[in-house]
């Protein structure tokens, strides 16, 4: 078990619907990155940006796009997160990619596609929330929308990690900033939530606010706004052990059973 994970935080404007330029921006933003570490965290559709135009951008799992960040693992000895779109059994996904260094790859569907710019229209919603077991830390992924949902994302599993990949919009970026605060909190896990920034194809502007959060609703990241960035932080398994011994809140926490709607 690894006392300490290293996470990298990219925070990147995008191409618009563009996979390969991005994976080539993502490439060079991957390879300076001037130390060893654990964990690279990229933001939601990362090769496209939030798009509804899943036909057309559309990957499947061994696709350019997942052989690329199989590569940049291996390459670089560091799990790499981050969603794309992908097509499978006739359905489209807004999915999350864990990739280890191994070339082994864990996913997540997006649970809670985004009404409001059509995205249950287009996408499939997933039904499985996952954890995943990384140098004996759990992390617990999930996707953008989801932030608002926090029964969803109820550490039920004493998890160690909250990770969110995003693309939030500079109007909400409030509620992006309160909400990952309260995730880490109530949860007493890390809180780890990555956006982009830049303007995408629809005329939407992302400000960032890539931020990591520690067990008492602390943020221990410094990456500006409006600005391409990467930051790295470090996780310390002491903290959630020393902070979940002595504020034993877990121990109170409700029982339930989800149910699909």
């Amino acid at each position: 078990m690894q006392q300490q994970l290293k996470v990298t935080l990219i925070q990147s404007d995008l191409i618009w619907e563009n996979p390969k330029q991005n994976r080539i921006n993502f490439e060079k933003r991957i390879a300076s990155i001037s130390e060893n570490v654990d964990l690279i965290v990229l933001p939601e559709m990362f090769t496209t940006g939030f798009t509804m135009n899943a036909e057309s951008v559309a990957e499947t799992m061994q696709g350019e796009t997942i052989k690329w960040m199989k590569q940049m693992a291996f390459n670089y000895d560091t799990a790499i997160v981050g969603s794309i779109v992908i097509s499978e059994n006739q359905k489209f996904y807004n999915r999350l990619l864990f990739t280890y260094p191994s070339g082994e790859v864990n996913y997540y569907d997006k649970r809670h596609t985004f009404t409001l710019a059509g995205e249950d229209m287009v996408y499939a919603s997933g039904n499985e929330r996952v954890i995943i077991d990384y140098k004996g830390w759990k992390i617990c992924p999930l996707v953008c929308y989801d932030l608002r949902f926090p029964v969803w994302a109820r550490n039920t599993d004493n998890y160690d990690v909250l990770l969110y990949v995003a693309n939030w919009p500079k109007p909400r970026v409030l509620a992006w900033e309160a909400l990952l605060k309260a995730r880490a909190i109530e949860n007493m896990s890390y809180c780890v939530g990555v956006n982009r920034v830049g303007v995408d194809g629809l005329n939407i502007e992302y400000s960032g606010h890539s931020a990591v959060y520690n067990v008492l609703g602390q943020e221990m990241s410094a990456i500006k706004q409006n600005k391409e960035q990467a930051e790295t932080v470090i996780l310390q398994k002491q903290h959630i052990k020393k902070y979940r011994s002595t504020l034993k809140f877990l121990d109170d926490r409700d029982e339930f059973t989800l149910k699909e709607s």
